[in-house]
């Protein structure tokens, strides 16, 4: 199948000049476009968090993913090559239109994969090392890490969904279920539960025993 996909930062931008460039481009190539895909958000998040996320997790051996240009796919070098190592590891060939590239299943993409791929790994490795060094460099000047004394954990966030929290046990919804509903981890649904008191009766009703 052939995407078309569009990606615009606001909303105060159109997504009508990209849809015209990649209707233009295939209909001059004998394409057609299966299936588009149109998102208004900034390139600086991660593809997991955007609808691209959704489209590479989608998409398939032979499928190709059209878009204006490369900086469509995200605002940053390793981000763009992070997606472009991810689609040809899964053979999925993408075609962009304003720098022309051509990226399949040639020898010549196959060598941008292992390009792309050892990038991404020596830029992860250098991230981490840097991420070291700065805790190392602030630990030296006598700078305090990690959640200082006193203050409320993450899980207090889950207080505003404690009758939520309570109905969805009464209904014997999983924790786990419950925990990635509410977008924290198992183990933090876990403490504040614990923390709250909130029991399940052997009535199967949920009771506050505070």
């Amino acid at each position: 199948m052939t995407y078309g996909y569009i990606r615009v930062s606001t909303d105060k931008q159109t997504v009508e000049n990209q849809r015209f460039e990649i209707g233009n481009f295939c209909g001059k190539n004998g394409l057609i476009v299966g299936k588009w895909i149109e998102e208004t958000i900034s390139g600086t998040k991660e593809p997991s968090k955007r609808q691209l996320g959704v489209l590479l997790g989608e998409v398939q051996k032979g499928d190709l993913i059209i878009c204006s240009e490369l900086s469509r796919l995200g605002r940053s070098l390793f981000m763009i090559m992070s997606v472009l190592n991810e689609m040809m590891t899964k053979e999925v060939r993408i075609w962009t239109i304003k720098d022309n590239y051509r990226l399949g299943d040639d020898i010549e993409s196959k060598v941008l994969a292992f390009a792309f791929g050892l990038s991404a790994e020596i830029e992860r490795k250098l991230i981490s090392q840097r991420t070291k060094e700065a805790l190392a460099r602030k630990k030296s000047e006598g700078v305090q890490l990690g959640r200082p004394a006193g203050r409320k954990s993450n899980y207090y966030k889950l207080s505003s969904y404690r009758e939520e929290i309570r109905e969805l046990l009464a209904l014997r919804i999983p924790k786990t279920v419950i925990a990635e509903k509410l977008g924290v981890t198992p183990a933090t649904l876990y403490n504040f539960i614990k923390r709250e008191q909130i029991w399940m009766c052997k009535n199967e009703s949920v009771v506050n025993k505070k």
